[in-house]
């Protein structure tokens, strides 16, 4: 009797195990950040007056990224704004994601969100993204931020 009840719990317990350990990567938080945007950190330097923050929310379990970015000081109008990369910090990378509409008026603040590709989402959570903002005095951007998620 004793083991027909050890076996008995054995099997749903094995169950439960392998269900939590397939879960675990589904549970892992969402993170907030904040990054800071200005003319030096652009590629090549850019001498403005002009600044910007970054809000940022990453959800590593659906690479599901969201933002909120303000600016002022700028030259003139935002032309567009993007995420570049791979690029760490003193290089320069390909666009990868639209932060506004392409095309359209760029307002302050650039707000919306974007599910990123798998090897978007590599490239994100190592640090290689920037927030690059174009104007049409520094078509190659005029402040920018090098994007480095919080280690969880």
């Amino acid at each position: 009797m004793r083991i027909a009840v050890c076996r008995r719990l054995i099997l749903p317990s094995a169950c439960l195990l392998g269900v939590v350990l397939w879960a675990s990567p589904l549970l892992a938080a969402t993170e907030s950040f904040k990054v800071s945007l200005t003319g030096e950190q652009q590629v090549p330097l850019v001498q403005t007056t002009g600044t910007g923050k970054a809000e940022l929310t990453y959800d590593p379990a659906t690479h599901m990224i969201k933002w909120a970015i303000t600016y002022s000081g700028l030259s003139g109008p935002v032309t567009m704004a993007h995420f570049h990369g791979p690029a760490s910090a003193g290089k320069n990378g390909p666009v990868q994601v639209w932060l506004a509409k392409k095309g359209s008026p760029v307002d302050s603040p650039i707000k919306g969100d974007a599910t990123l590709t798998p090897e978007q989402a590599k490239q994100f959570e190592a640090g290689e993204w920037y927030i690059n903002v174009h104007t049409e005095a520094h078509p190659g951007g005029e402040i920018r931020a090098q994007v480095m998620p919080p280690k969880s």
